[in-house]
C-alpha cells in the first residue's frame, strides 16, 4: 500500500498541472466573442508598444490606420479591389487545402495566368478583332493557370511526390519565366523597365466604361463575388465538394467508398490552378494592365492564412480577406503620416493578426486543470 501511494505521489508530482482538451461544441456566438476580445487585447498591446517606442498617441495612430483604408471614396474602392484579388486567390487554394493537398504554388499559378493574358494581348491584340481578344485572354489565362496547377497534382496522384515542395519550387520557375518574357517583350531593355510589360493595346482589357466604373475596379469585384458564391455551393452542395471533403479526411476511407482519389486530386488542382489563372487575368487585364515577376505580390501565401482562418468557408473568407487588407493599407498610411519606419507599422499590423490567429487556439481547445483523481486513475 505504501509503495502504491509513493508511486501515485511521484506520478502526481510529474503530472502537468494543466492539460489541453479539444472542444467539440463551441457555440458560434462564443467563438466570435473570443475573436473580438483577441482584437481588443491586440490593440491594448499595440498601444503599449506605440507609447513606449514612439511616444505617439495610440488613438491617433489607430485613426490614421482607419483613414488609410477607408478615408476617401478612392481608398474604399482600392480596399475592395485588394480584397477581391486576395479573395480570388484564397478561393483558388481552398479546394486543394480542404483536400489536404498543400498547394503552396498559387503565386506561380497566378503569374502564369497573367502571362497568358499578356501574351494574347501583345501578340494577337493587333491582329484579331477586339471582341475576339477578350474571350481568348480569359480562356488562355485559365488554361495557363490550370496547367501550372495540374503538373504537381499528376506527380502526387501517380508517384506520391511531396506537393508542398513541388508547388513551392514551381513558383520560382514561374517567376523566372515571367522575368524572361518581360525582358524579351519589353520595348525598352533598360534597367528601369526590364521587368515590366506595358500592355498599351486596350484589346483584351477587362474594364467597364469609365462613366460606370470610375476607378476601374467594379468588374473585378463583381466577378470575384460571383466566384465566391459558386465556390461555396461547389464545396458544400455538390458531389465533387463531398468527394474533396472525404479525401481530405482520409484517403483510405475515400477509396473504400469507391472514390477515385487520383481523379479527385487532379480535378481539384485543375480547378485550383484555373482560379489562380483567373486572378492573374484580373490583375493584368482588369487592374494593372502590366505584368512583372511581382504581380502576385505575395497573395498566394497570404491566401493560405485567409483560407485557414475562415476554416475553408468561402463566405467567411470575405471577412478574413477584408481584415488582412485593411491592416495592410492602414499600416502603409501609418508609415506615411507619422514618418515611422515601414517595419514598425507592419509590426503593429502583425501583432493584431497574431492575436487573431492565436484566438483560434482557444476556440478549438480549452485548457483544464489536472485534478488529483485524474492522476490516480492514470
Amino acid at each position: 500500500m505504501t509503495t502504491t501511494k509513493a508511486v501515485t505521489k511521484e506520478a502526481s508530482s510529474r503530472e502537468k498541472p494543466f492539460h489541453i482538451v479539444k472542444r467539440t461544441d463551441m457555440p458560434k456566438w462564443k467563438s466570435w466573442l473570443i475573436r473580438i476580445l483577441s482584437v481588443l487585447a491586440s490593440l491594448i498591446v499595440c498601444a503599449i508598444i506605440i507609447v513606449a517606442v514612439t511616444g505617439d498617441n495610440p488613438l491617433a495612430i489607430y485613426g490614421t490606420m482607419v483613414k488609410g483604408a477607408v478615408g476617401s471614396a478612392r481608398r474604399v474602392w482600392v480596399l475592395l479591389q485588394e480584397v477581391a484579388m486576395l479573395l480570388c486567390v484564397s478561393l483558388a487554394v481552398t479546394p486543394a487545402f480542404k483536400m489536404r493537398f498543400w498547394n503552396i504554388g498559387a503565386e506561380g499559378q497566378v503569374l502564369m495566368g497573367g502571362l497568358g493574358a499578356t501574351a494574347v494581348m501583345l501578340l494577337l491584340g493587333h491582329k484579331l478583332p477586339a471582341p475576339v481578344v477578350l474571350p481568348l485572354v480569359i480562356v488562355v489565362s485559365i488554361l495557363c493557370g490550370a496547367i501550372w496547377g495540374v503538373i504537381p497534382a499528376v506527380f502526387k496522384a501517380f508517384w506520391n511526390t511531396n506537393e508542398t515542395l513541388f508547388t513551392l519550387m514551381m513558383n520560382y520557375i514561374a517567376i523566372q519565366i515571367v522575368s524572361y518574357f518581360t525582358y524579351i517583350w519589353s520595348s525598352n531593355k533598360g534597367n528601369n523597365v526590364i521587368n515590366t510589360i506595358n500592355t498599351d493595346n486596350h484589346a483584351g482589357w477587362l474594364n467597364l466604361p469609365s462613366s460606370i466604373d470610375k476607378y476601374g475596379y467594379l468588374l473585378n469585384i463583381i466577378i470575384v463575388a460571383v466566384l465566391t458564391v459558386l465556390m461555396y455551393f461547389y464545396l458544400n452542395r455538390s458531389k465533387q465538394g463531398y468527394e474533396i471533403s472525404v479525401v481530405g479526411e482520409s484517403i483510405n476511407t475515400a477509396r473504400y467508398a469507391g472514390i477515385n482519389v487520383k481523379k479527385v486530386i487532379i480535378r481539384t488542382m485543375l480547378i485550383s490552378g484555373a482560379l489562380c489563372g483567373v486572378a492573374g487575368m484580373l490583375l493584368v487585364s482588369g487592374t494593372d494592365h502590366t505584368i512583372t515577376p511581382n504581380t502576385a505580390a505575395g497573395r498566394g501565401f497570404t491566401a493560405i492564412m485567409v483560407s485557414w482562418l475562415a476554416k475553408f468557408n468561402p463566405l467567411f473568407m470575405v471577412l478574413t480577406s477584408l481584415l488582412l487588407v485593411f491592416m495592410e493599407l492602414g499600416a502603409k498610411e501609418i508609415s506615411t503620416v507619422f514618418g515611422l519606419n515601414t517595419s514598425f507599422s507592419e509590426i503593429i499590423a502583425g501583432i493584431i493578426i497574431f492575436f487573431i490567429i492565436g484566438s483560434e487556439f482557444f476556440i478549438n481547445y480549452s485548457i483544464k486543470r489536472t485534478h488529483a483523481k485524474e492522476v490516480e486513475s492514470k
